[in-house]
């Protein structure tokens, strides 16, 4: 029996899996055992879960697979460092990023002393996991493939096709260019400097207009053949150090637009400024160049090989709008992408690769649900009450267990629809970033002042983000203008315009919703509820948003 362990660790979302015998039996981001978002480092409780849930020690494990290769595209990094003669400090950067990776088996040592590993260790090229990542586990026996993001060992998008048991690639795009690091510096540039704000911009950018698309089309450059370059004079990152935090704790990243770019669209707002009319023309304008190179590259792509499947990968993946948007601008037909699809993912996508690689088996395993991660019994949820009495006594609340399904069901969608605000809680956790009905806050999507509620009591975030409709997947085509699978909450689609008004909690400004389908067989109760709730209210969707 092949036994793998998947990791990506030293960025952002670090994360684990195992897949036994081609199938995935467990995957999990560290962020979820440390509490601290987009955790960075090397994923140790993860690790820890996953051995777990399968049953095994890391003795058990035959191999173990990463998603980067210090090795790939070795000549390219040499030309370029030979070309631009980069500071010191670059250099040494990427020889102590490399170092990290080699210490893999010295850190498995340290997490798991009593767990000697005595599998091999099995680099894989960053976008090759990215590609893996989505199409071993996809419902397809051929697509074309296509990764997206900042960048990982000096690359920052691939494509190609999936066959059967393999993913072959066509081309890349190397540093410095990049989608992902041109919507990430103008992040930066909006005011928004964390890690992972971009959905932010995405959120923000309905409310401006496309007035600064002229500018954009300077900074992002198309090709003919469907690959994009930078002008590099708007970027810091291939000519100074940027600062990047990738060890033990929220990842940070330093500035990445130049000082070019403030001349070209006026001064940076600062993260306390108010946002005015400019910037959200901005976000509308980044927007659209980032969908104008999107598609540019799929119709190409398209033109190219003819498949009506696509699957998509890496940290571009979870723009929603765009990909919400695909089967609209261009050919393709069917699109999957699983739920996490940025760096996480690079656990599965290592995995798969190297299970392809070693076995070369026929595919036995489709990811239609997201829910890998940890669960916890009666048992486990009693101890927890028991451990808390007096402060559950204190605060006036109670207790109840409720032991047929139905009745449980029934009572949470009646107070859904008296316009309570529920934590449902159940089964395993989600694997990636949304909340799917597993560790969700649920909520009447009817109710116009339901975002103020809870974005005053809970949520604390700002206004212009939208909250996700969860809807079942036989209503889709009689509340949204496109009908499609949505399992995992990442796509943008309109609503129908005679419905909007029937949902204004989940209908974003333009009209829009990020649609969740929900499905019997991959989540009964959660689909029980939401029957429930349309036979109150006649209305077969709930708000749905995360726990964080």
């Amino acid at each position: 029996m092949t036994m793998i362990l998947g990791i990506n660790a030293y960025h952002g979302d670090a994360s684990a899996c195992l897949v036994v015998h081609g199938k995935l039996v467990a995957a999990a981001e560290e962020e979820r055992f440390r509490r601290i978002k987009h955790w960075a480092g090397f994923p140790v409780e993860a690790i820890r879960y996953c051995l777990e849930a399968g049953g095994v020690t890391l003795t058990d494990v035959a191999h173990v697979a990463t998603n980067r290769d210090p090795g790939a595209n070795l000549i390219k990094k040499i030309g370029f460092t030979l070309k631009r003669r980069p500071e010191l400090g670059l250099v040494l950067d990427r020889l102590r990023n490399a170092r990290q990776w080699a210490s893999v088996e010295e850190q498995l040592r340290r997490g798991f002393p009593d767990q000697p590993f005595r599998g091999q260790m099995h680099p894989v090229e960053h976008h090759l996991a990215h590609l893996a990542s989505t199409f071993f586990v996809s419902p397809f026996d051929q697509a074309v493939v296509v990764s997206v993001d900042g960048f990982g060992d000096f690359a920052s998008a691939a494509w190609g096709v999936g066959r059967g048991n393999e993913v072959l690639t066509d081309d890349k795009v190397y540093f410095p260019h990049s989608l992902g690091i041109f919507y990430q510096a103008m992040t930066q540039y909006l005011g928004f400097p964390h890690y992972g704000d971009e959905y932010k911009v995405m959120g923000l950018a309905p409310y401006g207009d496309p007035n600064f698309v002229d500018e954009m089309r300077r900074i992002v450059k198309l090709e003919p053949e469907g690959s994009f370059r930078l002008d590099t004079r708007f970027f810091r990152h291939q000519k100074e150090k940027v600062d990047y935090e990738w060890e033990g704790g929220a990842p940070g990243v330093g500035r990445l637009f130049s000082e070019e770019l403030e001349n070209l669209l006026g001064p940076a707002r600062g993260k306390d400024d108010p946002l005015g009319q400019r910037h959200k023309d901005i976000a509308r304008s980044v927007q659209t160049m980032y969908e104008e190179a999107f598609f540019h590259l799929l119709n190409r792509l398209h033109e190219r090989h003819g498949h009506d499947a696509l699957c998509l990968a890496g940290g571009c993946a979870m723009n929603s709008v765009a990909n919400g948007k695909v089967r609209m601008r261009t050919p393709f037909k069917r699109v999957y992408i699983q739920p996490a699809a940025g760096d996480a993912g690079g656990a599965i996508g290592a995995a798969y690769a190297i299970w392809s690689r070693l076995t070369g088996g026929k595919r036995a395993f489709v990811m239609e649900h997201a829910y890998w991660g940890p669960g916890f019994n009666d048992e486990a949820i009693q101890a927890v009450l028991d451990r808390h009495a007096g402060r559950i006594s204190s605060e006036g609340c109670r207790v109840e267990h409720i032991a047929d399904q139905g009745e449980l069901c029934r009572r949470t969608a009646e107070a859904v629809a008296q316009g309570h605000v529920l934590g449902w809680f159940q089964g395993r956790m989600e694997w990636g970033p949304r909340a799917l009905g597993n560790r969700s806050i649920v909520c009447d999507p009817r109710r116009e002042d339901m975002k103020d509620i809870l974005n005053l009591k809970i949520k604390r975030r700002e206004s212009f983000r939208p909250f996700a409709p969860s809807i079942l997947r036989e209503k889709v085509s009689e509340w949204f203008e496109v009908d499609d699978d949505v399992p995992f909450m990442m796509k943008v689609f309109p609503i129908r315009k005679e419905k909007r008004a029937l949902i204004p909690a989940v209908t974003h400004v333009d009209g829009s919703g990020r649609v969740q389908t929900v499905y019997r067989h991959t989540n009964p109760l959660y689909y029980r509820i939401i029957e429930t709730f349309e036979s109150l209210t006649g209305v077969p969707i709930i708000l749905n948003t995360s726990f964080n």
